[in-house]
């Protein structure tokens, strides 16, 4: 069996008793890659860089200096800054750019023996649901309903889909209001969005600086576990890093949850959910129940409001952010313009992608005078209610458990075209971002047609290593077939 279907935990044992060594780790996962470019998952390869790093680990396993992640391939989502390698955020506008320096992030995972296999897909600045909106074409998903690719969520589409399809043993992604978490229950993998501040912004290419978060993405628990572990750290570089302790999560993984108590939020049980999901919602609370847990029903009245703030700030957030990309300093830069005015429009009408210029738009508007009262710090006004709301609810559970998506992945090319129908996809999941919370989504579930469905649990601040525990639980019993290994 290709050594590309180990799990990180299987293959950091492998790597140790010396049963393979890295750079045939490392060659199995090019060699997949390039057997499956029809998912277009990467949009540059390092293939070079990871067989040098490769040769680096394995002289660190042969003389017992090996880290924490030694050796292992994972994928680099485009946004984060790869000293030397090419980063584009999978935009026009940043189609040649090269970064002089390192994200934090990535240096992290970097230090602690990571190999980089190439930069990932996207949907272009984080800005989709489907990982429709890329200049390097759409990722899809390994998953098929019949003959067509199901679409891996977004916007970390192509993490995602290399994780399910075996190219990378994981990934990193990031989660402004559900692109980490949604794309892992579109494609039957695990993924976190930690707790605001618990991963550095440093270096990643911000869409809305108040809810982007860092995270991983890989196939099993115990994998984002270990992988958080290595990309967490308090970074003096970004103002908003938080100083707190990083717990040895993957090694603390306990999953007797016995009288642990877990809420269900009555306001997730909305209209519109597909009827599969929610059956399966009500089993994964009984699977939790049989385990000894305490079912408590919670109510988070905010709720409603969440996903109409999120489309206030997270747009308002980013016109300001996306303001530097403007054909002065790097990235594409209109030929031929009259004057310094016109080469801004030009530069900035040809690079961004018509989803980014339609939310960019939004969020001049919403800032604009007469209108930033009414609508952004109202907005952030009801932010806050959200907070209160979970803060709240968490003084009498220690996790909440619900679906992460209203519907399963929808098939490619019959996703849905109105734009307010595809950004309810993400009306499970922005509560979070909002409220700076940590979630995670564990595949639990196929419908009758074999489609992934995912399970998310939300935790009180820094509380990842309860929400690993109960993933934990809720994966051993649900015991998830991955993408078939072909």
């Amino acid at each position: 069996m290709s050594l590309t279907f180990k799990t990180i935990k299987e293959a950091k044992e492998g790597l140790q008793n010396k049963e393979f060594t890295v750079k045939e780790l490392v060659q199995e996962h090019i060699d997949r890659i390039e057997a499956h470019r029809q998912l277009n998952a990467y949009v540059t390869d390092t293939f070079e860089q990871a067989l040098t790093q490769a040769e680096q680990a394995q002289q660190r396993y042969n003389t017992g200096e090996a880290r924490g992640l030694e050796g292992i391939p994972l994928g680099i989502k485009d946004l984060y800054c790869t000293k030397g390698v090419k980063t584009t955020a999978c935009s026009k506008i940043l189609h040649n750019f090269v970064p002089p320096y390192e994200s934090t992030v990535t240096q992290n995972l970097f230090d602690a023996g990571a190999i980089m296999l190439g930069k990932l897909n996207m949907d272009e600045f984080a800005m989709g649901s489907a990982n429709l909106y890329s200049h390097f074409g759409a990722a899809k998903s390994p998953w098929k309903n019949g003959e067509k690719h199901l679409v891996p969520g977004g916007s970390s589409g192509g993490s995602a889909g290399a994780v399910a399809g075996y190219l990378a043993m994981g990934a990193t992604g990031s989660d402004t209001g559900g692109s980490i978490r949604q794309p892992a229950a579109f494609c039957g993998i695990v993924g976190i969005k930690p707790t605001y501040g618990r991963c550095s912004r440093y270096g990643m290419m911000a869409f809305a600086s108040s809810l982007d978060q860092a995270g991983p993405i890989t196939r099993s628990v115990y994998d984002a576990a270990l992988l958080l572990e290595h990309m967490a750290s308090f970074d003096a570089k970004d103002a908003t890093s938080k100083n707190v302790k990083v717990p040895s999560y993957a090694a603390n993984i306990n999953k007797d949850i016995k009288g642990l108590k877990v809420g269900i939020p009555k306001e997730y049980n909305m209209s519109g959910m597909d009827p599969e999901i929610g059956k399966a919602w009500e089993e994964a609370q009984q699977w939790l129940k049989a385990q000894g847990a305490e079912l408590v029903e919670v109510s988070l009245p905010n709720t409603q409001y969440a996903l109409p703030a999120y489309y206030i700030i997270a747009p308002a957030e980013a016109s300001s952010n996306l303001a530097r990309y403007d054909g002065v300093r790097y990235g594409h830069r209109a030929e031929s313009f009259e004057n310094l005015n016109d080469m801004y429009c030009s530069t900035r009408g040809e690079g961004f992608g018509a989803e980014v210029k339609k939310r960019l738009i939004i969020g001049t508007y919403v800032l604009s005078a007469g209108h930033y009262d009414a609508y952004y710090l109202k907005a952030k006004k009801v932010q806050q209610l959200i907070r209160n709301d979970f803060k709240n609810a968490f003084k009498d559970v220690d996790v909440m458990l619900t679906p992460t998506t209203p519907t399963p992945a929808f098939t490619e090319g019959e996703e849905p075209k109105d734009p307010v129908t595809m950004y309810l996809n993400d009306v499970l999941t922005v509560s979070a971002n909002i409220a700076g919370i940590p979630g995670m989504s564990v595949p639990t579930h196929l419908t009758q047609a074999g489609l992934p469905i995912g399970m998310q649990l939300l935790g009180p601040h820094f509380r990842e290593d309860t929400l690993f525990n109960v993933g934990a639980a809720l994966e051993e019993v649900a015991q998830f077939p991955m993408f078939p290994k072909q």
